[in-house]
């Protein structure tokens, strides 16, 4: 590696919403900071499944089999 020209690469703890935390490297802060985070793993919809249902808002799948419908994208 070249002198000088990376960041300081460091321990930092990193405190999730539910108030656990760890330890981890980064570059982030200074040696020993804390970050605490909005969004993690434990409340985000992406990991949780969210509270929300995948529903056909108007009809977008419904007018796709109608203009698309006949399109046959398999082996013959």
């Amino acid at each position: 590696m070249k002198k000088n020209i990376h960041p300081d690469y460091h321990t930092i703890t990193v405190q999730m919403t539910d108030g656990s935390s760890f330890q981890t490297r980064s570059t982030w802060g200074k040696a020993g900071d804390t970050i605490q985070l909005d969004i993690d793993p434990t409340v985000h919809p992406a990991w949780t499944g969210g509270k929300t249902q995948l529903l056909d808002q108007g009809g977008q799948v419904a007018r796709f089999n109608k203009r698309f419908g006949g399109l046959s994208l398999g082996k013959r």
